[in-house]
């Protein structure tokens, strides 16, 4: 029987155990700090959409960033989505 996946509560990637994939975390396994987890994504987001600005790239992946658990709360996110 497969294990069913649930999604990175910091990323939204699929993931088969814990809350956070393995790109989210540092080497003891805990949750990257939120500058580190957004220039990430920030990077990610630059390579898939080339065309938008950086300030709609910035404010694209607050918005993403606001829909997950683990920064749905942070105070930069708040910040940026209010």
């Amino acid at each position: 029987m497969a294990q069913a996946q649930t999604k990175c509560e910091s990323c939204g990637m699929p993931i088969e155990v814990g809350p956070y994939c393995q790109y989210c975390v540092d080497e003891r396994g805990e949750l990257q700090p939120f500058d580190e987890r957004f220039e990430r994504m920030l990077q990610w987001s630059r390579r898939h959409d080339k065309n938008l600005t950086d300030a709609q790239q910035r404010e694209k992946t607050l918005n993403y960033m606001a829909t997950m658990p683990a920064w749905k709360d942070h105070p930069k996110v708040k910040k940026s989505v209010s």
